[in-house]
C-alpha cells in the first residue's frame, strides 16, 4: 500500500531561502531511507514563503521510522525557519494516473 504524506509549511518572513535549503536537505535524507518511494518539494507561485512537501512511502510505519532518524541539526534548522507548525496529513491513493 502506497501512502502519501503532505506538509504545508510557511517560512518566517525573510527566511524563505533558509526553509527551502533545509527542506531540500530533508528530502535528500528521506530519499535514501527504506520505504521511500519519492518526494516532491514545491513553492507556492503566489507566495514565496509557502512550501508544499509531498512524500510517497510504502507504509505509514516506514515514514515514521525514517522520521525518527532525521538528524537533530536539520530539525533545529527547520524549526528556526518555520512560521508556525507545518500542516501534515497522510493520504491513501484512490486513483493514480
Amino acid at each position: 500500500m502506497t501512502v502519501v504524506r503532505h506538509y504545508l509549511l510557511h517560512a518566517i518572513e525573510g527566511h524563505d531561502a533558509a526553509l527551502e535549503t533545509v527542506l531540500s536537505e530533508i528530502t535528500d535524507f528521506f530519499r535514501a531511507q527504506p520505504g521511500a518511494l519519492g518526494l516532491d518539494l514545491l513553492r507556492d507561485c503566489g507566495n514565496e514563503r509557502r512550501f508544499l512537501l509531498i512524500e510517497r512511502w510504502e507504509t505509514i510505519e516506514a515514514h515514521g521510522a525514517a522520521a525518527q532518524l532525521l538528524p537533530q541539526p536539520l530539525i533545529k534548522r527547520l524549526i528556526a525557519a518555520l512560521d508556525g507548525p507545518p500542516e501534515g496529513t497522510y493520504f491513501d491513493y484512490l486513483k493514480q494516473v
